[in-house]
């Protein structure tokens, strides 16, 4: 028997299948180790076969079996080849996504703790004792009470030998047993909410159907409760769900809401576990031990089995879409696995993509919406505020005069509030007055950004740190001007004004430690009155009853990027965030400061008219020729060699050219030109882009033409990317 392996090596040289003599309980989906090129390495079992098309004399057997059950299930393995062959990547890079390298590795293990438990009735245990071994009589006397306690606490408690003596006589018993890594099981239990009609026909709609629905519900109208229902109805037809959410800040709130109502049914995978966490939670998965999995992005490749849904929540995020290599879009991968399981896929979202309400009015998914906010409440009132007309009458502070007065009001009621600013750090650059030198970074072609609370200048592409400026290096001058504003300004400014009141920052700065975002919402929530002030992590999925006011600094952060989803992203961002405001009573508002106030996408805003925006902008786009009526596709060269980078985009632009003849009128645009960062992390970068009608074909040929192994040359390709930069 000959076993088909593809080994652990991320090279496209190497990227194919390879025959070996199989053992006798090689199986499909093993890891083994293998000999290749001279040393041995990890590989993976695709298949077995009793025929090879190679020279059976040169074939080697197979090393060792590392494990005795298979790591990739048969489900696991047919989406790492959907993968590679829908996404045009490496094998053994799919493998990668879908097995953590600590599986992968074994680099962690269960961790095991001990218990001790009473074997003899009390009065026969004190008798064996006798009186004089106080401790151990103590010992006795506790488990007798308590029934177990820990072998560790135990040993803090009573001694280490007088716990172990009780072992040796067979009066107690040590019970070994796994420990979870992962600790924020929240035992409360939240009583089900009465679905309100429209929850219950969405409920009915949705469940047992093998479709893909978009579930289009207002910011507040129960959306969690319907993915709640569904999943309930499937666990009871022993079934299992995947749930899946935009930001890891979201993550703490939801498990809690889940794991009361699925207690000990729930695992978690997102980005900020530790590597024992993580090992934990999928060898959980893996072993049926919990049959809802919660998380963001990665857990759509969780080894569950015999799916009966899959949710993708707030689906317009752009963090569903891996910018980095190996590149996937989630949307495919959870359609791969609900065709593969005959499960529903719900999309839902207050303000889907342009491209899934396309989708649904084109009939390739269902519409079910939730068009009201349970209990009949109101949407918020959202106020614009003209910016100009601030600075004209003389206010020059990041704050309108409306926004502090709805905030006051808000603080004296004992109410929370939310403010929402999409740039983080005190200000975006430093440049001098007098010769207009911008600190940038060495290794990226960008400005600095100024953190305050730090004193240092940042680089928000590479991370590098610089101490900030105190004289112009240029000029010598000490008249320096600050850029636009960030959170950490905001919170200093607010801090100057609401001296006793806490004020809470929640950006990629202050949630960098473990459970950086669980802890900055566990103190809001718990404080009243109190305020929030945060990037984009804060505008979506979250839900505080005493959260009255919400105010949007600076509207037009995303309206003006040279990007043809800006519109789209800015309806979306105020949206959500607006949707944070009044969601258990009637007082909420929301002030929008802009200096745009005519903007369409303000209007359509104001008054939560997703159906108005979406037609205008679904127009706007067929007349242009963007998606969802054409395919936009990038091809990144980049390299420390401008030059090196420059030739290989040159070569690939002229081969691309030729496709430009092949395929005519179908291209509507080729182009070669210097990304908009020119450099990051010392490398120069140049891109191709390209736009065409919808085919499949087309997409290939450019891929193909990438597919080109450069020396010291990194080439990617991306199809329509989130952002150009």
């Amino acid at each position: 028997m000959y076993a088909n392996v593809i080994v652990d090596i991320s090279n496209d040289a190497v990227d194919r299948v390879f025959d070996y003599i199989a053992l006798d309980d090689t199986e499909v989906g093993m890891r083994v180790r293998v000999p290749f090129a001279g040393r041995t390495v990890l590989g993976y079992v695709i298949g077995l076969s009793e025929h090879t098309d190679f020279d059976r004399e040169k074939i080697k057997p197979i090393i060792k079996n590392l494990e005795s059950v298979p790591k990739l299930k048969p489900e696991i393995l047919q989406l790492c080849l959907f993968l590679a062959k829908h996404f045009f990547l490496r094998l053994s890079d799919c493998i990668k996504l879908v097995l953590p390298s600590c599986i992968r590795l074994d680099t962690q293990h269960e961790q095991i703790e001990y218990d001790l438990s009473l074997l003899l009735d009390i009065d026969t245990a004190i008798n064996l004792i006798g009186k004089r071994a106080k401790n151990q009589l103590a010992l006795v006397a506790s488990l007798n009470e308590e029934g177990m306690i820990s072998y560790q606490k135990a040993i803090e408690l009573f001694g280490r030998t007088s716990v172990n003596s009780l072992i040796e006589k067979g009066i107690i018993l040590k019970n070994s047993r796994r420990k979870n890594r992962l600790q924020y099981i929240d035992k409360k239990t939240i009583q089900k909410n009465i679905l309100t009609p429209s929850q219950m026909n969405a409920v009915n709609t949705i469940k047992n159907q093998n479709k893909t629905f978009l579930l289009q519900g207002v910011t507040g109208s129960g959306k969690t409760e319907v993915y709640m229902t569904i999943i309930e109805d499937c666990l009871k037809e022993n079934k299992t769900a995947i749930m899946l959410v935009p930001e890891i800040s979201l993550t703490p709130q939801m498990m809690d809401r889940f794991n009361s109502r699925f207690p000990n049914d729930v695992a978690v995978l997102h980005s900020g576990l530790s590597e024992g966490e993580r090992f934990d939670e999928w060898e959980r998965i893996f072993n049926n031990k919990a049959h809802v999995v919660l998380g963001a992005r990665s857990a759509i490749f969780a080894p569950i089995e015999n799916l009966g849904v899959i949710i993708i929540d707030e689906e317009h995020d752009s963090s569903y879409i891996s910018e980095s290599n190996p590149r996937f879009v989630t949307h495919d991968v959870a359609k791969f696995r609900a065709r593969f399981n005959s499960c529903p896929l719900i999309l839902g979202s207050a303000t889907p993509s342009i491209e899934s309400y396309y989708k649904a009015e084109s009939k390739q998914y269902e519409l079910v919406k939730l068009p009201e906010r349970i209990n009949g409440l109101e949407m918020p009132k959202i106020e614009i505020i003209d910016m100009l007309n601030e600075v004209m009458d003389g206010n020059t502070s990041p704050f309108s005069r409306k926004l502090l007065s709805k905030l006051d009001d808000c603080i004296k009621r004992g109410k929370q509030a939310i403010l929402f600013i999409n740039r983080r750090g005190f200000a975006s650059f430093v440049m001098c007055r007098e010769c207009g030198y911008r600190a940038k970074c060495d290794d990226c072609e960008v400005s600095l950004v100024y953190h305050k609370e730090d004193n240092e200048l940042k680089c928000h592409f590479c991370g590098k740190r610089y101490r900030m400026l105190t004289n112009c290096p240029n000029c010598n001058s000490t008249n320096i001007k600050y850029g636009a504003l960030g959170t950490e300004r905001v919170v200093n400014e607010l801090k100057s004004i609401y001296k006793d009141i806490p004020i809470y920052r929640m950006d990629n700065d202050t949630t960098r430690k473990k459970d950086g975002h669980k802890k900055i919402l566990e103190q809001f929530s718990t404080h009243t009155p109190s305020i929030l002030v945060g990037t984009q992590m804060i505008a979506k999925g979250h839900d505080y009853p005493n959260v009255s006011f919400v105010g949007i600094l600076d509207a037009d952060v995303s309206l003006y990027n040279s990007d043809y989803k800006s519109n789209e992203r800015t309806f979306q961002l105020i949206t959500q965030v607006a949707g944070r405001a009044g969601r258990k009573t009637n007082d909420g508002y929301v002030v929008l400061q802009t200096y745009a106030p005519n903007h369409y996408v303000y209007r359509f805003a104001v008054n939560y008219d997703y159906e108005g925006f979406y037609d205008r902008e679904i127009n706007l786009r067929q007349t242009t020729g963007f998606p969802p009526f054409s395919i936009i596709l990038r091809i990144l060269v980049s390299s420390v060699s401008d030059n090196r980078a420059k030739e290989v985009t040159k070569k690939l632009f002229d081969k691309a050219n030729q496709l430009k003849d092949k395929y005519g009128k179908s291209i509507m645009f080729l182009q070669a030109m210097p990304s908009p960062v020119k450099r990051i992390q010392t490398k120069y970068r140049y891109q191709i882009l390209t736009r065409f009608v919808p085919d499949d074909k087309i997409i290939k040929d450019f891929y193909n033409i990438a597919d080109m192994i450069e020396k010291d040359v990194s080439i990617f390709v991306e199809v329509n990317p989130n952002n150009l930069r």
